[in-house]
């Protein structure tokens, strides 16, 4: 018999905003010396700068539509509850994995740069992971490793 795994935090009851709080506390305790937090239509962000990186994260917020049917019985239910629990949810997810990150850094297991790469914001605006994931699908479709990166643009001075 095959046993399904809960999400993390599947059943919590603290609040979007506490989460958020959580966050920004933690990365003030490791150094930030910047945060931010926005959301718009269907995501939310925080934005924090720490030894002199900018990072990003986008957090999907689950959307109505994804509630529409009880889970494995087919009626249809109000998505309400069900959006604000998922709501809840990912924000602890969201808290859990900035910390951890944190803490990976401090204890010595990994570089900052390891553990937040695919989340530092480019001088272009994107992050890192948005600037890769086409090159990474590019070169497992071809087999062929993309150019490397030279150090800049030529300076005509």
């Amino acid at each position: 018999m095959m046993r399904t795994t809960r999400r993390y935090a599947a059943e919590t009851e603290v609040s979007p905003e506490k989460s958020r709080a959580e966050i920004e506390s933690t990365l003030t305790r490791y150094g930030a010396t910047r945060f931010m937090y926005g959301w718009q239509d269907n995501a939310a962000v925080i934005g924090f700068e720490v030894h002199g990186r900018r990072v990003r994260f986008v957090l999907p917020l689950p959307q109505a539509s994804e509630f529409k049917q009880q889970p494995g019985r087919g009626r249809k239910r109000t998505p309400d509850k069900a959006v604000e629990q998922a709501t809840r949810q990912r924000w602890r997810a969201l808290a859990l994995a900035v910390k951890a990150k944190l803490e990976t850094v401090e204890a010595g297991i990994a570089t900052f740069e390891d553990e937040f790469m695919a989340y530092i914001v480019l001088p272009s605006g994107e992050t890192v992971g948005q600037w890769m994931a086409p090159q990474i699908e590019q070169a497992y479709q071809s087999g062929q490793m993309p150019p490397l990166l030279l150090m800049g643009p030529k300076d005509d001075s």
